[in-house]
Order: structure tokens, then C-alpha cells, then sequence
């Protein structure tokens, strides 16, 4: 089917089952019950000598039960994305989810055993397990810091009652805020999601009211909030660093990403020398909107003018040419969503917002939400969640426990679509205002996944350190305060009530230390491009080879495989590079403020 035909629809999830109340479901969720009750009996045949051709067995039928789960799951998910508001389907993400959790409990025995076995003992069973082995090898590396099976399961308890709970406490105090905002001259309540938007307004009164509405409501409660942040952090502490032994808060989050510490603070480093960049790119900003000198509030104030627009089926044929160029087998694997239906690109009441793909197993084409309106940024969403479905499909000759990257490479695709499909709209329309408007687009998207992130975690580490030694929530104010002056220098006007803005980002408290991955991903795919438009066709192969490897080896062995060395300096240094060079480019053109 030429793109040209292609519309928007609604995605097709037969290849799952048919409706939820389907009899095929049912069948399916008896079938994984007696897969489980199967997998149970292994374990009394566990052993450190036991013939490696029933070890593989067992593994064969634990990737056919995530297979299983993965099927009932997604169709679950996928239902209620469709209709956030259909009961049915909520009844039934939480049963799927109910027997996820159920099976991850009766499989436990599994896991422990085999991270309790001697490295010889392992290292004999491992000869023979093929593509399984990273997998196995993973569960391996939390052996040092894994506790006796009595005191797992104590942790676990305390897990739901203490920092689960104070999670939730934090989610339930601050999804209940609203925030009063002036639009069009009424007074209205907004929600955060609703609110963010007016920070990118083109009305510079708009976004400093925006803001100020955000932190009059967060500032009241930043005592409890810091305080619910405190807590969530020494247990943290006290549970990895005391009880596992890990030899600081942030090397859990670098071993669950197989990644070593040093690597990491090699990455931040270079972020933190970086940071003139992105202070010099602010200043040129602020000649561009007309200020002497930006705000804080002004950061992501549009510059463009340009109300680009395009169809569903322009769109699709841009992204699927800028993949042709760069290869056509990519393009192919991306094509597969839309002749297969399997991307819902319609904007309907009830569905879910935003746009996500989703890899169910590697007999099964991924599918893509996303919610098209023709603005730039769909279009630059619709290349994105297409890149992580080109990434699953590469990786569909891996197991299902080794089809999805780990963290650190999971945004490589996606990213490296987003700057293919930059490369095609920079060629196709020579307007220098379309050009100018792209390039802002690149500069202001890398700093908020690049810089911001990485100082995130830059902060992490310091407020760590500070609550171990007995710090004050007005300490950590303090410290954040102190983030901000070095990463924005005297590029722009900090505004006071940005002090306060650590207390209201979630990642911090939801997922410790998470947040640098981001920064990781963006960096190693600009650093990544810069190797492309030098090497050329050489490069794609590697690439490709990258992609194709999934989660099936540690993220610095795939790349090193691929010839890229993350721990030279060069290599990260070659993102920036690729970042200085938009920037250039928009310093050579004449400011229309």
C-alpha cells in the first residue's frame, strides 16, 4: 500500500483475541494457569547437577509463560488505551495484571535458586543456554546483594508498606492539585498536564504566570513533600547501601542498567563541562523572542511562527522516506505497522493521551498509540514510536527474555528516527523559516533530555549525600538552588520560585536515580548521528547491528561489538558536537525578534 493511502484508524488487535469477554481469552488464561502449575514442578529438580538439556527446558517453558502474559497484558492495555473510561476494560487490565503478579510470585523459586548457585556451578549451565544466557547472567550480577530467602521476603512487606506508600502518598497529594490559571480572560482550573502548556506560550505573561500558578501550589507543601522525599531516600539508602551493600545509593540504578559507575560519572561530567553550550544557545534564544535577557520562565518560549500542518498520509510518507533513505530494510520493517494495521493514530473521546509503543513478543509485529492532530510534533512522535517498533523488529530472532533492550539503548532507535526524519524536512523545505523553527525545535528538545536530566541526577547524588548526613528539607532547597546557578551560569534570570521545583518532579521519588538514562540515550544516539554523517553507508551496518542485538548482551558489549568506545571522552564529547552544530546554524541567521 503506497503511504499515500494510508489514513488514520483505529488499530486491529485480532491477532490477539477478539473482544475481551472472548472465549479465546479465556482459554488463553487457563492455558498460562497450567503453563505456571507446569513450570512449579521444576523445582523440586533444581539442582546444582542437573543436565543442562532439562535447565534449557525449563527455560523454554519460562520464555513461553512471558510470551503468554505478554499477549493477555497487552490486549489488556491496549483495550483501555482505547477507552480509558470502558470499565470492561479496566476490569480487565487489573485481572491481567493480577495474574502477572501471580506468576512473577509462583516463578520466584526460579530466580532465587539460580542466584544462588556457586559461579562454577552457573558458569556449567550457562554453556548451554544460547540466547538466554544475558539474561541469566543479569539475574547473576544482584548475587552479592541478595539476601536470604526469609529476609526477601520481609523486605518485600516493608517494600508495599513503606516506600510504595509513601509514593502514593506523594501521587495522591499532588494529583489532587489543580492550579488557577487566566485563560482568554477566565479564571480557570487546570490540571499540571493542562497547565504545561501555557509554559510554551508565545506571551511572555502567560508563561510567567503559568509558572508562578505551579509553584504557589507546590511551595505550600514543599514541607511535606521534602519530607515524604527524605524518607523515600534513606530507605533507599538504608535498605542498598547498609543491608545489600552496594557501595552507594546511585549503583543500584547503574547495575539494574548493567552499566558501571564510572562510565556513568564520566557521562555527568561531561554534561556539567557542557553546560556554556546550552547557556550560550539561551542567550541567542533571547534575542530571538525580543528579551534582553531570558527568564527562567521563558526556556522553552516558542520562536517559531511557522503553523506548519500535515495529513496523516504526508506525514507517514516523510517518516517512511527519511527511513528509505537512511535504509530500506528499515522502511520496510516500519511499513509492516501501517499495512497491518497496527498503529491507532485517531484522536477520540476517552482514549489515552500521549503515544507509546508497545512490543508484545517476537512472533508479533509491535503496535503504536499515538494521537495525530498534524502539528510538527506528531509527526516527530509518529517517527519516534516507529523507531522502538524497527528496534523490536530487528530483535524479533532473540527470545522474549531478550528481545527489548535494557534501558541505556532503549531510546536508540526511536532518537535516531527523530534526527533521520530532521534530516528530511531540513532537505525537503528551504524555508528559512521552517529551517530556523526545526532547529529551535532540536536545540530546546536535547536540552530537556540531555542537560536537564542530566543535572536531575547531578542533584540526586547530592541530595543523597545531604539527607544521610541529617539535611533539612530547606537544605535540599538550598542544594537544588545551587544546581540551577550551575547550569544556567548567568545565561538567564533564575526566578526564586524555581528553588522548588526538585520537589515536584515524580521520577525522583518513583524511580531513584532513573533519570540519567535519558541523558544517556539522547547523548549516545547525537554522538551516534555524528559517526553517520562521517562514515556514511559503513556506518549503518553497525547500527543496524546494534539494534538487532535487543537485550541479548550488556549495553556497553554491544556497542563495543559495534566499534564504539563509551568510555572515551571523544565519543560523548561528539554528541555536543552535533549540538553546537545546530546551534551554529542558528547563529548564522539574522534575529527577526
Amino acid at each position: 500500500m503506497p503511504s499515500e493511502d494510508y489514513a488514520q484508524e483505529r488499530w486491529s488487535l485480532e491477532e490477539l483475541f477478539p473482544e475481551l469477554d472472548s472465549k479465546e481469552i479465556e482459554d488463553a488464561i487457563k492455558d498460562l494457569e497450567a503453563q505456571i502449575a507446569d513450570f512449579e514442578e521444576l523445582r523440586d529438580r533444581l539442582s546444582a547437577d542437573m543436565a543442562p538439556a532439562a535447565f534449557v527446558e525449563g527455560l523454554d517453558k519460562y520464555d513461553q509463560m512471558v510470551r503468554s502474559i505478554s499477549r493477555i497484558g497487552a490486549y489488556g492495555q491496549m483495550k483501555f488505551t482505547e477507552n480509558t473510561q470502558d470499565q470492561a476494560a479496566q476490569a480487565f487490565q487489573a485481572r491481567a495484571n493480577q495474574l502477572g503478579a501471580e506468576m512473577d510470585n509462583r516463578t520466584m523459586f526460579f530466580k532465587l535458586w539460580w542466584k544462588g548457585l556457586e559461579d562454577e556451578e552457573a558458569e556449567r549451565l550457562l554453556e548451554s543456554t544460547g540466547d538466554y544466557r544475558y539474561w541469566l547472567e543479569a539475574l547473576r550480577l544482584q548475587k552479592p546483594h541478595t539476601l536470604s530467602e526469609p529476609e526477601e521476603k520481609i523486605i518485600n512487606i516493608k517494600d508495599v508498606n513503606g516506600p510504595a506508600a509513601l509514593v502514593t502518598l506523594y501521587d495522591s497529594i499532588t494529583n489532587r492539585y489543580t492550579f488557577p490559571l487566566d485563560v482568554n480572560g477566565e479564571i480557570k482550573e487546570l490540571t499540571r498536564g493542562e497547565l504545561m502548556v501555557h509554559v510554551k506560550s508565545p506571551e511572555a505573561e502567560v508563561r510567567a504566570a503559568a509558572y508562578q500558578s505551579l509553584f504557589k501550589v507546590y511551595e505550600k507543601d514543599v514541607p511535606i513533600l521534602g519530607q515524604i522525599y527524605q524518607y523515600r531516600a534513606r530507605d533507599w539508602s538504608s535498605e542498598n547501601v547498609r543491608l545489600r551493600e552496594y557501595s552507594s545509593p546511585i549503583a543500584v540504578r547503574n547495575l539494574s542498567n548493567d552499566l558501571p559507575g564510572d562510565l556513568i560519572d564520566l557521562m555527568l561530567d561531561i554534561c556539567k563541562a557542557n553546560a556554556p553550550l546550552y547557556q550560550r544557545y539561551f542567550r541567542l534564544k533571547a534575542r530571538w523572542v525580543g528579551m534582553e535577557k531570558l527568564r527562567r520562565y521563558d526556556v522553552y518560549a516558542p520562536v517559531g511562527k511557522t503553523e506548519k500542518s500535515y495529513s496523516f498520509a504526508e506525514a507517514a510518507e516523510i517518516v517512511l522516506e527519511s527511513l528509505n533513505k537512511f535504509d530500506p530494510k528499515v522502511a520496510k520493517l516500519a511499513r509492516k505497522l501501517f499495512d497491518e494495521h497496527h498503529i491507532d493514530s485517531e484522536v477520540r473521546a476517552g482514549k489515552m493521551t500521549g503515544g507509546y509503543c508497545l512490543t508484545v513478543e517476537p512472533n508479533l509485529t509491535p503496535w503504536v498509540m499515538q494521537n495525530f492532530q498534524g502539528r510538527p510534533e506528531d509527526v516527530a512522535t509518529m517517527a519516534h514510536e516507529l523507531g522502538h517498533a524497527i528496534h523490536s523488529l530487528l530483535a524479533a530472532d532473540h527470545s522474549a527474555l531478550t528481545q527489548s533492550s535494557s534501558l541505556p539503548l532503549a531510546e536508540t532507535a526511536s532518537m535516531f528516527s527523530e534526527m533521520l526524519l530532521i534530516d528530511e524536512l531540513l532537505e525537503r523545505d528551504p524555508d528559512p523559516e521552517v529551517q530556523r523553527d526545526l532547529l529551535f525545535r532540536q536545540m530546546d528538545g536535547t536540552y530537556a533530555t540531555i542537560q536537564r536530566q542530566a543535572f536531575f541526577a547531578m542533584f540526586e547524588k547530592t541530595a543523597f549525600e545531604l539527607i544521610e548526613g541529617g539535611a533539612s528539607v530547606d537544605d535540599l532547597t538550598a542544594a537544588y538552588w545551587e544546581n540551577l546557578e550551575a547550569q544556567f551560569g548567568d545565561s538567564l534570570e533564575l526566578n526564586e520560585e524555581f528553588r522548588y521545583e526538585w520537589s515536584m518532579i515524580p521520577h525522583f521519588l518513583h524511580y531513584p536515580f532513573y533519570v540519567y538514562a535519558y541523558a544517556f540515550g539522547q547523548l549516545l544516539v547525537l554522538s551516534l548521528y555524528k559517526q553517520f554523517r562521517e562514515e556514511g553507508d559503513s556506518f549503518k551496518p553497525r547500527y543496524l547491528e546494534i539494534l538487532s542485538a535487543g537485550g541479548s548482551e550488556s549495553p556497553v558489549r554491544i556497542l563495543k561489538r559495534a566499534g564504539i568506545d563509551v568510555r572515551s571522552p571523544d565519543f560523548w564529547n561528539g554528541g555536543f558536537q552535533v549540538v553546537e552544530m545546530a546551534l551554529k546554524q542558528l547563529e548564522a541567521m539574522p534575529v527577526e525578534a
